[in-house]
C-alpha cells in the first residue's frame, strides 16, 4: 500500500492534487492490528500497488514505521549507491526521488532510456509499448491480472525506464523488491 497524504475530500473522492507530500510511501497492510476505513476524512489516500516492484517503479520507498527492517534496508542500499559514508535521512532521501520522479512543468512521471542489458530485477522498463518486470534474463509484461509469460530479456538495445535512476541503483546494490506470487509462478 502507498501513501502520498491526503488525496480526497469529505465525501471520499479523489481530487486534483496527486501528492501532498514528498514522503511517497510503501507501507505494510497489516501493521500493529490497525484498521483503517479506506478513504478516511482528513486522513491519508490509501494507494494500493501490485507489488513493490510497481510501488518503487511509482517512486515510492518503504515505510520506516510499518515496514523498518526494509527502510533500513533501502536507506543502507541508498548510502552505498551514493558512495557516501553515513547513511541518509528519509528528507534527503524523498528531495532526491521526488525530483526524479516528477517533472515539474508537466507534474507527470519522468522517465529515462537505459540499457535493458544491465537493469536490475525488480525495474520496470517499457517495452514494446507496455510495463515488463526485470526478473532474472528475462522480462514479464505487466497486466491488470498479474504479470504475463516471460519473454527474453532483449540484449543490446536501449528502453524508456520507468523506476526512477536512484530507485533503479538501490535495486543494483541488491534491494530485493518483494514481487507479486504471479511473478515467481512464472519466472
Amino acid at each position: 500500500m502507498g501513501n502520498r497524504g491526503v488525496l480526497h475530500d469529505e465525501n471520499r473522492q479523489l481530487g486534483r492534487r496527486r501528492w501532498v507530500l514528498k514522503a511517497w510511501l510503501i507501507c505494510q497492510l497489516d501493521f500493529k492490528g490497525r484498521h483503517r476505513t479506506i478513504m478516511t476524512p482528513r486522513r491519508y489516500t490509501e494507494l494500493f500497488f501490485f507489488d513493490e516492484a510497481a510501488a518503487i517503479a511509482a517512486g515510492h520507498r518503504p515505510c520506516f514505521e510499518c515496514r523498518r527492517q526494509a527502510a533500513l534496508a533501502w536507506r543502507d542500499a541508498w548510502r552505498d549507491a551514493a558512495g557516501i559514508k553515513s547513511p541518509p535521512r528519509a528528507a534527503e532521501m524523498d528531495q532526491q526521488a521526488h525530483a526524479e520522479r516528477v517533472d515539474p512543468a508537466t507534474r507527470t512521471q519522468r522517465r529515462w532510456t537505459g540499457a535493458l542489458d544491465n537493469m536490475p530485477d525488480g525495474t520496470f522498463v517499457l517495452w514494446k509499448d507496455q510495463p515488463h518486470l526485470v526478473l532474472g534474463d528475462a522480462v514479464l509484461p505487466w497486466t491488470w491480472s498479474g504479470y504475463g509469460p516471460r519473454k527474453v530479456r532483449p540484449r543490446g538495445g536501449a528502453v524508456e525506464i520507468m523506476t526512477p535512476p536512484g530507485a533503479v541503483a538501490i535495486l543494483r546494490e541488491g534491494y530485493p523488491a518483494a514481487l507479486h506470487p504471479s511473478a515467481m509462478e512464472i519466472a
